[in-house]
């Protein structure tokens, strides 16, 4: 599978909230460095951690734009916005919208990320569920 056709095929898994199929884009030992879930290594963990996501945020939006991709490397920039819902760093759901930017950087080997790197600002997140005062950053 190309680069193209695996961005598609995961675009199509998070307009769904399918963990399970987010999940086989990746390779068994992959990583995934995220502010929100800083380390996660392997295909069953990553798996975890997007049910994870979609129990916390379970109208999980996010839009894609076109990515630059650069030999093995993709990189991409995504809005998302969502509700917290759910338990979030000992916090019960608040019913707050959040909404930021984000760029994925993928590494992809044998068709499958095998690193991804996700950059947003955690901060401004946490301030619009509620957890910390002070304006986000626009």
């Amino acid at each position: 599978m190309d680069i193209q056709a695996l961005l598609k095929t995961r675009a199509e898994a998070y307009t769904r909230r399918d963990a399970a199929a987010l999940a086989v884009t990746y390779g068994e030992e992959a990583v995934v460095m995220s502010p929100m879930f800083p380390r996660t290594q392997g295909r069953a963990a990553i798996e975890r951690s997007y049910e994870s996501l979609f129990r916390i945020f379970p109208d999980w939006e996010i839009t894609f734009e076109e990515p630059c991709i650069t030999g093995t490397r993709a990189m991409q920039t995504c809005k998302v916005r969502a509700t917290h819902r759910g338990d979030f760093m000992g916090i019960p759901g608040t019913g707050r919208r959040i909404e930021f930017e984000s760029v994925l950087i993928l590494d992809v080997e044998d068709g499958l990320v095998q690193y991804e790197r996700r950059i947003y600002d955690f901060t401004g997140m946490l301030i619009q569920i509620g957890v910390l005062r002070g304006k986000p950053a626009v």
